[in-house]
C-alpha cells in the first residue's frame, strides 16, 4: 500500500514478504526478499535478535537473495558473503526454512552434492523496517539503470561518418600547421611511450558485471551518486557508461540522456568521462575518431542544467571547465591530456560565443554594453588559462617523449641504479617540482642512459645555429624523421634540442650540467664501487661554465658527500674504510679533481657576475623545493689557501693508493699546525703552516715524492714496450691517469722540496727504463744541468758495463782490452743491475753520451771521462754486438 506505483506490487507469501516486479517488456519476474536475514549454521529460531535497525541490517545480514522466476522455474540468486551461487528454490511448506538444491551450480561443479539450510526470520507485513524498503526501492533503480545502459551498449550503432585532417583541424580550431605541429608531436610520443599495462584476458573496456555496478553506485536521499572507490574502480565505472561512446559504438545523446534522467550529476558525469579518456591513452591515440566523439560528449554535458552557470561571477573562472583543466593538469598520460585540453578549450569557446550571442541580440544598444564587456573580459581570462594549459601540456609531452627515448645499447654495464624506472610526469607535478624540477628530471634521464656531457653540449650548440625563426620545421625534422624501430644519438641529440627550445631557462646548459652532476654524486653515494658514477659527476662539474655555479656545486659536493670519506682514507688508509682499493683510487683521484675545480672557480668567479635565474613564462607559477642551483649560488667564498692544502694532501693520498705505496702515511709528512687545520669547513679561516719547514720534514716529504716519480716511470713504461700497453697504461681502471711527474713536481713547490731534485730524477728515470727520446724532453725543464749530467754520466757507464762485462763475447773482451785503464776500472765499478731496461740499441746511447757532454762544462772533473766514453761507444760494433 505504501509503495503504490504501476510497477510494483507487493504481497505476502510463505511468511515471505516479497516486491514483484510486474512483467515489462516480457522480462523476466523479478522478486527481492525483504528484511530477510540468512543464518548459517543456527539450529534455534529463538537465538534470532528480533529487530535490528538498518545499518546494523546492512552490517549483519550475511547475504541477498533475488529470486527470478525463468523459464518456469523459480531461481535462487545469493550473493553470500561476496560469492554468487545460483540455484533452484525448492519451498518445504512444513517448516519455517528453505532447502536449497546445488542442481543448477553448473559454474561451480563441485558444489553439486552439496545442501545448504538457511532460516528465515518469520515477518508479518506491518513489521517491515521503512529504510529497508527504501534500500531495496533503490537497488531497483541501480538495476534499471544497468539494464539501460547495457541496454544501449549493445545495440549495432556505429558512425560511419568520415573524418578527415580538416575536419579535425576544424573541430579543434587549429591552423592547418598548428594540426600538424600536434600530430607529430603526439606520434613521436606515441613511438616512444613503450610503457605497458597489464590486461587480463577477461578484462574488456566497457563491461561490469550487475553485482560490481551496486556496489559502485548508491542513492541517498533519491539523489544517485558514486561510492568512495579506487581509481581502477572509477575507471571501470566511467569505461561502462562511455567506452562504446568514445568509439561511435553507441548513441552519445541517448547515453547522456539516460545518465541525466537517472540522477547523476553533470560534474559526476564529466569526472568520469575524462577519467576513461584519461587512462586509455594508447587506445584513444590510435583512434583519431574518438577525438570527435570526447567533443561531441563534452558538449552535451556542458549543456546539462547547472553544468555551466550563466549567473556566475563574469570577472572570475567558470567552475566547470576549470574541472576539465584541473583533470588534465593531474594526469600523468600526457598525450591523451593534451587532446582533451584542445577539445575542452574548442568547446569552451564554443559555448561562451553562443552565450555572448544571446546576451548581445537581448542587449539594446548602449543600455546594457557594462554586462557585454564583463562577459568579454571573462571570456578573456578562461581563454588565457587554456592557452597556459595548452602550452604546459605541450612542454609535459616533449619532455615525456625525451625521457621516454631511449639510447642505444650502453657498451658498460647496466648499474641496477641506472634500471629503475623514470617517474611518470604531470603538468601538476612539475608546478610543484620547485625551479629545478624540469632539469632534474632530465638530469635523471640522462644518469639512466649515462649520455655524455658532450652530448648535451652538442645540441645546444645546434639549437644555437638552428633558425628560431622557423620552429615548425625543426620540430617536424626532429620528430618525423626518426624511425620507429631505430633511436640512434643523432636522434637523442633532436630531441634534446627540442626540449631545449621549450625550455631555454629551466635547461639552460650550466643549469642542466649542475643538476647531471648532483644526480651522478647521489647515485654514487648509494654505491661507492660504481666509481664511473662519480668521475661522470666531475665531467659535468667541469662542464659548468659559470664559475659561481661551479664553486657552489662542487662546494656542496664535498660538505655533502666527501668529506667525511675523505678523512677516513686520511686516518685509516691501511684499514678497511669500506670501499675497495680500485673504488678508493678513483675515489680519490676524483676528490682532487673537484678540489682543483674549486679553486679555479674561485679564481674565476671574480670575473663573472652571478646568473639570473630564469623561468618560462608558462612556468611562473612553479613552487616547490629550492633548485640545486639557487642552492649553489648561496655558498659563501671558499678560504682558497685551506682548499689549497686539502689538495696537497689529497694529491698525496691519491698517490700512495695508485702505486701502492702504503707504507707511506701521509699524514705523517705535516707537522701539527697541518693536520689541525684539515677536514675543515672549506669557507673558514685556519692557521696554515708557514715559514721555514723542519728539514727532517722536507728530507722524508722529498724521498716520497721520488718514490711516486719511480712508480709512475715504472707503471707507465715497465710493462711492455709496445705501443698498445703504453696507450693502456695512460688509462686506468679509475679513468684517465694524472701526469704524475708534473704533479709531483708542483707538490715539491708546495712541500718546500726541491723542485730540480725531482725534474733530475724524473730525467734520470726515464732513460733508465729506456725512453731516452722522453728523457731528452724532459731535460728542457731542468735548471741545474751539470748535476744531472753527472748522474746520466753513471747511467750511461752502467749501460756499457752491462755491454761489455755482462754479455762475455770474444768481440767485447778484445774492446774491453784496448780501453784506457781509467775507463776499464770505472766501467767495472758499475752495477749494470740497477738498469731497468739493458735492451737499449748502442746508437741510443751514443746520443746520451753526446748529451752529457753537451751538459758538462769542460772544466768538469768528468769531463775527460766522458770524451773517452764516447770512443768506447764509437768503437763498439752494434753486429759483433
Amino acid at each position: 500500500e505504501k509503495l503504490s506505483c504501476t510497477w510494483l506490487e507487493i504481497k505476502p507469501n510463505h511468511k515471505i514478504i516479497t516486491i514483484q516486479i510486474l512483467p515489462i517488456n516480457e522480462s523476466p519476474k523479478i522478486s527481492i526478499i525483504l528484511y530477510a536475514k540468512f543464518y548459517y549454521g543456527y539450529k534455534n529460531l529463538d537465538s534470532f535478535p528480533c529487530y535490528y535497525s538498518l545499518n546494523k541490517i546492512l552490517n549483519k545480514i550475511l547475504g541477498v537473495v533475488i529470486v527470478c522466476l525463468f523459464k518456469n522455474k523459480y531461481l535462487f540468486h545469493i550473493r553470500y558473503k561476496y560469492v554468487i551461487y545460483y540455484t533452484e528454490l525448492l519451498f518445504c511448506s512444513s517448516e519455517d526454512s528453505l532447502t536449497i538444491s546445488s542442481d543448477l551450480m553448473k559454474e561451480k561443479p563441485f558444489y553439486k552434492s552439496v545442501e545448504y539450510m538457511f532460516f528465515l526470520l518469520p515477518l508479518e507485513l506491518e513489521s517491515v523496517d521503512e529504510g529497508l524498503l527504501q534500500f531495496c526501492a533503490n537497488k531497483l533503480k541501480l538495476l534499471h539503470l544497468y539494464e539501460s545502459v547495457s541496454q544501449l551498449n549493445s545495440l549495432d550503432f556505429h558512425s560511419d561518418t568520415p573524418f578527415s585532417d580538416n575536419d579535425l583541424a576544424v573541430l579543434l580550431r587549429l591552423e592547418e600547421q598548428e594540426l600538424f605541429k600536434l600530430q607529430a608531436l603526439l606520434e613521436k610520443y606515441k613511438q616512444e611511450n613503450t610503457r605497458t599495462s597489464v590486461r587480463f584476458s577477461d578484462d574488456k573496456d566497457g563491461v561490469l558485471p550487475v553485482k560490481t555496478f551496486l556496489e559502485y553506485l548508491e542513492y541517498e536521499k533519491d539523489v544517485l551518486s558514486i561510492k568512495k572507490i579506487s581509481e581502477e574502480e572509477y575507471v571501470a565505472l566511467g569505461s561502462f557508461f562511455f567506452w562504446k561512446c568514445l568509439h561511435g559504438e553507441s548513441s552519445t545523446e541517448d547515453m547522456c540522456h539516460t545518465l541525466e534522467s537517472a540522477g547523476l550529476s553533470p560534474q559526476q558525469l564529466l569526472s568520469l568521462l575524462l577519467s576513461v579518456w584519461l587512462s586509455k591513452e594508447k587506445d584513444i591515440l590510435d583512434k583519431a575518431q574518438s577525438v570527435c566523439c570526447l567533443h561531441t560528449m563534452l558538449s552535451l554535458l556542458s549543456k546539462m542544467k547547472v553544468a555551466i552557470d550563466e549567473t556566475w561571477d563574469s570577472q572570475s573562472v567558470s567552475p566547470w571547465w576549470q574541472q576539465v583543466r584541473m583533470a588534465c593538469t593531474q594526469s600523468e598520460n600526457n598525450g591523451a591530456a593534451l587532446l582533451s585540453a584542445h577539445v575542452g578549450h574548442s568547446v569552451a569557446v564554443q559555448i561562451s560565443n553562443n552565450i555572448l550571442e544571446r546576451k548581445f541580440s537581448q542587449t539594446v544598444l548602449g543600455a546594457d554594453a557594462e554586462v557585454l564587456t564583463d562577459s568579454w573580459e571573462a571570456l578573456s581570462l578562461d581563454t588565457e588559462y587554456w592557452k597556459l594549459l595548452l602550452k604546459q601540456l605541450e612542454d609535459c609531452l616533449i619532455l615525456e617523449t625525451l625521457l621516454n627515448s631511449k639510447g642505444s645499447t650502453p657498451t658498460s654495464r647496466l648499474s641496477l641504479l641506472q634500471a629503475e624506472p623514470l617517474p611518470r610526469l604531470s603538468v601538476k607535478k612539475l608546478l610543484e617540482g620547485g625551479k629545478g624540477g624540469i632539469a632534474d628530471c632530465v638530469a635523471k634521464w640522462i644518469f639512466k642512459h649515462d649520455f655524455s656531457p658532450e652530448l648535451l653540449k652538442l645540441a645546444n650548440k645546434e639549437s644555437d645555429v638552428e633558425n628560431p625563426d622557423k620552429p615548425k620545421e625543426g620540430i617536424s625534422r626532429g620528430f618525423l624523421a626518426v624511425s620507429e624501430v631505430e633511436m640512434d644519438l643523432g636522434a637523442i641529440s633532436d630531441l634534446l634540442r627540442l626540449a631545449y627550445e621549450q625550455f631555454p631557462c629551466s635547461l639552460e646548459l650550466d643549469v642542466l650540467h649542475a643538476h647531471c652532476c648532483w644526480e651522478y654524486v647521489v647515485q654514487w653515494n648509494k654505491d661507492p664501487e660504481e666509481t664511473r658514477f662519480f668521475v661522470r659527476s666531475i665531467e659535468h662539474l667541469k662542464h659548468i661554465l659559470n664559475a659561481h655555479v661551479q664553486n657552489g656545486i662542487a662546494l656542496m659536493m664535498w660538505n655533502t658527500f666527501l668529506v667525511k670519506r675523505f678523512s677516513a682514507a686520511a686516518y685509516l688508509m691501511d684499514k678497511d674504510v669500506g670501499m675497495s682499493d680500485t673504488a678508493m683510487t678513483s675515489f680519490l683521484g676524483s676528490c682532487l679533481d673537484l678540489l682543483q675545480t674549486l679553486m679555479e672557480a674561485d679564481v674565476s668567479r671574480d670575473e663573472m657576475q652571478v646568473p639570473v635565474l630564469d623561468t618560462e613564462d608558462a612556468w611562473l607559477a612553479v613552487e616547490g623545493p629550492i633548485s640545486i642551483v639557487e642552492l649553489a649560488l648561496e655558498q659563501k667564498h671558499i678560504h682558497y689557501a685551506l682548499v689549497e692544502h686539502h689538495s696537497i694532501l689529497c694529491s698525496m693520498l691519491y698517490a700512495v693508493m695508485r702505486f701502492s705505496l702504503k707504507t707511506v702515511k701521509p699524514l705523517s709528512l705535516f707537522d701539527s699546525k697541518g693536520k689541525n687545520a684539515f677536514f675543515k669547513d672549506l669557507t673558514s679561516i685556519q692557521l696554515l703552516p708557514s715559514g721555514e719547514m723542519d728539514p727532517n720534514f722536507i728530507s722524508v716529504r722529498q724521498q716520497f715524492l721520488l718514490k711516486v716519480v719511480s712508480a709512475a716511470v715504472q707503471a707507465q713504461h715497465s710493462a711492455s714496450k709496445d705501443k698498445e700497453s703504453l696507450e693502456e697504461a695512460a688509462t686506468t681502471p679509475f679513468g684517465k691517469d694524472q701526469d704524475w711527474p708534473v704533479l709531483a713536481v708542483d707538490l715539491a713547490h708546495h712541500l718546500q722540496v726541491s723542485e730540480d731534485v725531482v725534474r733530475r730524477h724524473y730525467v734520470g728515470e726515464l732513460y733508465n727504463y729506456g725512453v731516452d727520446h722522453l728523457g731528452e724532453e724532459a731535460i728542457l725543464q731542468v735548471h741545474d744541468k751539470e748535476v744531472l749530467a753527472s748522474q746520466l754520466l753513471v747511467l750511461t757507464g752502467q749501460r756499457l758495463a752491462h755491454a761489455l762485462l755482462h754479455t762475455q763475447t770474444k768481440e767485447g773482451m778484445e774492446l774491453l782490452a784496448r780501453l784506457p785503464p781509467t775507463l776499464c776500472t770505472w766501467l767495472k765499478a758499475m752495477n749494470p743491475q740497477d738498469l731497468q731496461n739493458t735492451e737499449v740499441p748502442i746508437a741510443t746511447t751514443a746520443k746520451l753520451v753526446n748529451k752529457v757532454i753537451e751538459l758538462l762544462p769542460e772544466k768538469h772533473g768528468q769531463y775527460s771521462l766522458a770524451l773517452h766514453l764516447i770512443e768506447a761507444v764509437e768503437a763498439i760494433s752494434i753486429p759483433s754486438l
